[in-house]
């Protein structure tokens, strides 16, 4: 099978991440972007990630919105619209609709189409008022909003410590971008993972079930499904380990052995011990976060910790 041919007569989703897989493979660094991940499987291994006792993130950061939303329904007022990036299971999206008043929308953006499906509908049957509007687009390209959801003002929801896993300038770059797609006079409320123990972080990324390993080689198993890929998954582990210089997790897929594989009909070696890069996870202080913010023209109004000090979050605002 040609490898260009095949780029070429692929869907626009399937054709960048196969440009993705076949460019990441090909460099010297081996690497394939985390968005990827997430395809019907991986989401569906994620969402069991959430739920392990390992992994903080989640339930601390839902904690957090059912302990401050009347205080978030305050300062949004009522009749906005929602607008959640990467929405997956759009699980926290409940307790949000449930604090806010007179909502006017709600806009999920996901890649993936399945899961933003099963989402939409399942926030249609609980709030049968509610107005949903499914995007399905990759959230860090350019996206148009619904031209239904023009004039009203808007909140921004990006949970889950996604912003993590932008390097600080792409951080900025996409709270930027994102304060242009929501307009003037909106609010961003934005989940983001606080800096704490080497040991707490390693065991949320390394958990004792394998789940996170199986998250993370699942992105071999889907070049398989939809690249033609004939990946041997057992010929390679995952790895996860904090880098303390950059304040991140780094998450790899590790060769156990010297190998040929091939994808798309295209061959490449892999030596035993190379590594291909698929997610960072960037911790923040509270003041580095709100520094990043204030670069990208968000005022940063109030944030929410918990007793711990595991996760924060931040409630932005634009003039």
């Amino acid at each position: 099978m040609d490898a260009r041919n095949s780029l070429a007569e692929a869907p626009p989703f399937a054709e960048g991440f196969a440009a993705a897989v076949v460019d990441g493979l090909s460099a010297a660094e081996k690497n394939i972007p985390c968005h990827f991940l997430y395809d019907a499987r991986g989401s569906e291994l994620f969402e069991a990630i959430t739920r392990l006792d390992e992994y903080y993130p989640t339930r601390t950061e839902i904690a957090l919105l059912e302990e401050y939303g009347p205080r978030i329904s305050q300062l949004v007022g009522p009749g906005c619209v929602v607008i959640e990036f990467g929405s997956g299971s759009s699980r926290k999206t409940h307790i949000l609709i449930e604090s806010l008043k007179d909502i006017a929308a709600y806009v999920p953006i996901d890649i993936a189409d399945e899961a933003l499906n099963e989402a939409a509908e399942e926030l249609r049957i609980k709030f049968l008022d509610l107005v949903v509007i499914p995007v399905h687009a990759d959230f860090n390209d350019a996206i148009e909003l619904p031209e239904a959801v023009d004039g009203a003002p808007k909140l921004g929801f990006f949970p889950g410590s996604t912003i993590g896993n932008f390097t600080p300038s792409e951080a900025t770059q996409f709270l930027r971008d994102a304060g242009e797609l929501l307009g003037d006079d909106s609010a961003f409320l934005v989940g983001v993972d606080l800096k704490k123990s080497r040991e707490t972080l390693q065991a949320a990324y390394n958990d004792a079930k394998g789940v996170t390993a199986e998250f993370n080689l699942n992105l071999l198993a889907r070049i398989n499904r939809e690249l033609d890929g004939d990946i041997d998954l057992a010929k390679f582990k995952h790895e996860a380990a904090y880098n303390e210089d950059l304040g991140r997790i780094e998450i790899y897929i590790v060769s156990l052995e010297d190998q040929q594989l091939s994808v798309l009909g295209r061959p490449f070696a892999i030596a035993k011990g190379e590594r291909i890069h698929t997610e960072n996870s960037h911790k923040y202080s509270v003041e580095e976060f709100r520094d990043i913010a204030s670069q990208a023209g968000w005022r940063s109004d109030e944030v929410w910790t918990d007793d711990k000090a595991l996760f924060s979050l931040h409630f932005l605002s634009r003039d």
